[in-house]
């Protein structure tokens, strides 16, 4: 079962529009570059008593269907997270980038990371730049999110790709294949400012200061009723 993922992709003249079938999700966990990193964001998530990943880094196969490009996301309850992350989009023979939020549900994370990330949305922002306008200074790519909770807004992650691995080193990871086309990939996330959190509302942004380019999401999340 596939999802269809639109993007405005900007370019020296008119911007252009792409409609992406994707028929492959794949979150990628525990992609820093720096162990120590690693073992922040593995602590991190060890106080609310998630198992250690078997290896880093991972990647977690999930149902395409799960990505939105929604300004909303029904949750379950008050216990999921966003994490802001670079998104890679094989359409055709050409690499995209854009950012989402890999949505978790932390209560499910501590049972099973897997099932705790299918029973979430993935958010993904309506832009996307050409991989090719943003390799040769993919480090200095930066990464911020912003947490609503109980109506005040703080800044939860921020800083650059710098220490995660990158998309070529994990599609390389992936397979001799790499990332087929029809796939989309989330490539890791920053440790957060004062502890995992939720809230109402999530805000994500991607930053290239070379080009100047900005690319925002915002979406809100919408708590069910939770039956028994």
């Amino acid at each position: 079962m596939s999802s269809c993922l639109s993007f405005t992709v900007p370019g020296d003249g008119a911007a252009l529009r792409i409609d992406v079938n994707v028929d492959t999700l794949i979150i990628a966990g525990w992609a820093g570059r720096d162990q120590h990193a690693v073992e922040h964001h593995i602590a991190e998530l060890a106080a609310l008593g998630v198992r250690r990943p078997s290896t880093t880094p991972c990647f977690y196969r999930l149902a395409p269907a799960l990505l939105a490009q929604d300004d909303a996301i029904d949750v379950v309850g008050e216990t999921s997270s966003g994490e802001a992350e670079c998104v890679l989009v094989r359409h055709g023979d050409e690499l995209f980038v854009s950012v989402g939020s890999d949505h978790t549900d932390r209560e499910v994370e501590a049972y099973g990371v897997t099932v705790s990330k299918q029973v979430c949305a993935k958010p993904v922002a309506r832009e996307a730049w050409r991989f090719a306008d943003v390799a040769a200074h993919w480090d200095q790519l930066e990464l911020r999110s912003w947490v609503t909770r109980e109506g005040e807004r703080r800044l939860y992650q921020e800083g650059t790709v710098a220490g995660l691995l990158s998309p070529q080193e994990l599609m390389a990871k992936l397979g001799p294949d790499g990332l087929p086309a029809g796939a989309a990939m989330f490539c890791g996330t920053l440790a957060a400012i004062g502890g995992v959190a939720g809230g109402e509302q999530f805000e994500i942004e991607l930053h290239a200061p070379v080009l100047g380019r900005t690319i925002r999401h915002r979406y809100a999340t919408q708590a069910l009723a939770i039956a028994d």
